[in-house]
């Protein structure tokens, strides 16, 4: 099995790069001194220096009606208590101005993986990072765009967005808590600016930690078996919403959403695969979406997943 072998390897100290997409169907794990030989390029750098640059992508975008229909199946669920979040998400049509090569070297991004010549990540969101023996995650959940009035009071106050996070939160440090000891809430509800293309977006995030002890790293396969796939982008319960999931979206997310990180013989730091250009056989499509509660407005979700559709 894949994760004992990540297990062997923290155990050995052995540095390696890990990709998993979001059903846990397809798993690398390349060691790093491997890379050279696989068509994968990886950047994890939170303190990253903003540039411009002149990629762009031409959008088709999704159909407002079919969005709707796919957003009232899940109200219905919600309704009837099989999920009470659910991050929905589709996927829009989109013409790149370069290849998946050339945006990869120029956008910008905490985190971002380019998987041979099928798909591109430039991900604003943390999945788990450890070191000093502590685990940490850092949902992001509430997107709102920084140019419209008051846009941080008016995002923070939201009582749906708030619902939102909380449910994420708690969905969160309940999967913590199957891993490490002393879960805790270090920071709630604070806001990070997006650099989104033409636009700045503001994201809401918590910064959730806990203890994992001495030697986590001969079962850092088992930590992540545990904790995928990554909440933030699946909903709560966990189990039911990803059933629904997979009954709803009516494509497949693939690597979407699923989780790249990087051992480096000591720590772990990964990210999620959001802000997703994949390259297909019809095409190139930009996933994306957000999360639904029983208070969400359809054309507000659809204009947020539209704005998620950026080049950094």
């Amino acid at each position: 099995m894949i994760f004992d072998t990540i297990n062997t390897l923290g155990k050995k100290k052995i540095p390696f790069l890990f990709v998993s997409d979001f059903k846990l169907e397809n798993v690398h794990v390349i060691p790093l001194d491997e890379l050279e030989t696989w068509d994968v390029e990886y950047s994890i750098d939170e303190n990253y220096t903003y540039t411009k640059h002149h990629h762009t992508l031409q959008k088709e975008p999704l159909n407002f009606e079919r969005y709707q229909k796919k957003m009232v199946q899940v109200i219905e669920k919600i309704k009837s208590g099989e999920t009470y979040l659910l991050n929905l998400t589709q996927a829009t049509k989109v013409t790149p101005s370069a290849s998946l090569q050339e945006i990869f070297k120029d956008v910008n991004a905490p985190y971002k993986l380019r998987y041979k010549d099928q798909f591109l990540c430039f991900s604003p969101e943390k999945f788990i990072q450890i070191k000093n023996n502590k685990i940490h995650t850092f949902p992001m959940k509430g997107t709102i765009d920084a140019a419209l009035p008051n846009a941080a009071e008016t995002i923070l106050s939201n009582e749906k967005e708030m619902a939102e996070h909380i449910m994420v939160v708690d969905l969160l440090r309940n999967d913590l808590s199957m891993v490490a000891s002393d879960v805790r809430v270090q920071r709630f509800r604070y806001i990070d600016t997006i650099e989104a293309g033409a636009k700045k977006l503001l994201q809401v995030s918590s910064h959730i930690s806990g203890d994992l002890g001495e030697s986590w790293q001969e079962r850092l396969g088992s930590i992540l078996h545990t904790l995928l796939p990554a909440g933030s982008i699946s909903g709560t319960p966990k189990k039911s919403t990803l059933e629904i999931i997979d009954a709803i979206e009516g494509y497949e997310r693939g690597y979407f959403s699923g989780v790249f990180g990087v051992f480096d013989g000591e720590s772990f730091d990964s990210g999620v695969m959001i802000r997703f250009l994949e390259k297909t056989q019809e095409g190139y499509v930009y996933k994306s979406g957000g999360g639904i509660t029983l208070e969400s407005d359809a054309l507000s979700e659809y204009q947020e997943l539209l704005d998620k559709v950026y080049l950094p």
